[in-house]
């Protein structure tokens, strides 16, 4: 395991693939950890430099007193690559991961290579959203609310297939800390990021599970509209969690995406 740690916040990271190849960034969703991310990795390892990390409240990362910004996570990934000596990269974010991911692009345009946002959008739901979430949390706890969230992670047909693998995902959520993840859920409802999208530079690829009804593809395709260079790709037969219910497909769709940008 690796730790590093950024203005006093210790964070979990795997660096791992080719060294010195091409730099490939993957943020993880809020709720779950750097493993969602295992089946889409190993497409890349013989490359790319693969970053992946535990954001803040999650995983083996601190879990810092509220509240969270999505200020607060660009700033633990500039200070993550800059101790790593990552100097530019593919930066690729889900969900949470994707708001964090646009964020860094905004602020830091010059390491930020190329752009792939999977499953997210400038804003996501609204203020009510999360405080109904936390308020579950904080009366019901977490087995109440993964209950109410992971039907909206994955679609009918992967729950029905793979039950062991569910459950699985069921315990990835329950065991995220309670005061991180409602942390991370004031950092969304707090995150607006429409207006700032559109100063993003890098080529930009938007994705979407089909059966996304958190932020769906008709989501997903105005944010493509919205940032400029920018474009928009679906994801057969997967809701919110694409990378794990399709990541051959994905690793696809960003494969092609990362070639194209190497050839320009």
């Amino acid at each position: 395991m690796q730790f590093a740690t950024v203005d006093g916040v210790t964070l979990h990271y795997r660096l791992e693939g080719r060294q010195g190849g091409p730099g490939l960034i993957f943020i993880h969703s809020i709720g779950t950890d750097l493993r969602i991310w295992d089946g889409v990795v190993p497409h890349f390892a013989d490359s790319f430099t693969i970053l992946r990390y535990d954001l803040r409240g999650h995983g083996l990362s601190d879990d810092p007193p509220a509240p969270y910004s999505v200020n607060d996570h660009v700033a633990d990934l500039q200070g993550l690559v800059g101790l790593l000596n990552i100097e530019t990269a593919t930066v690729i974010g889900i969900s949470l991961g994707g708001l964090v991911a646009m964020g860094y692009a905004v602020a830091y345009p010059d390491r930020v290579k190329a752009l792939v946002l999977c499953d997210t959008s400038a804003k996501i739901g609204s203020a009510m959203t999360w405080n109904d979430r936390i308020e579950i949390l904080r009366h019901n706890g977490m087995d109440t609310l993964a209950q109410m969230v992971m039907p909206r992670w994955f679609s009918p047909t992967y729950i029905s297939q793979h039950p062991t693998e569910y459950r699985g995902y069921y315990n990835l959520l329950t065991r995220t800390s309670a005061t991180g993840y409602s942390a991370n859920c004031e950092a969304i409802r707090d995150a607006d990021l429409a207006e700032a999208v559109q100063n993003i530079t890098a080529k930009t690829l938007v994705m979407c599970g089909s059966e996304d009804q958190s932020t769906t593809p008709d989501q997903g395709r105005a944010l493509a509209a919205t940032i400029p260079n920018a474009r928009f790709a679906p994801v057969e037969n997967a809701a919110h969690l694409s990378c794990i219910e399709q990541p051959d497909q994905l690793a696809s769709l960003i494969k092609s995406f990362c070639q194209e940008q190497a050839n320009v």
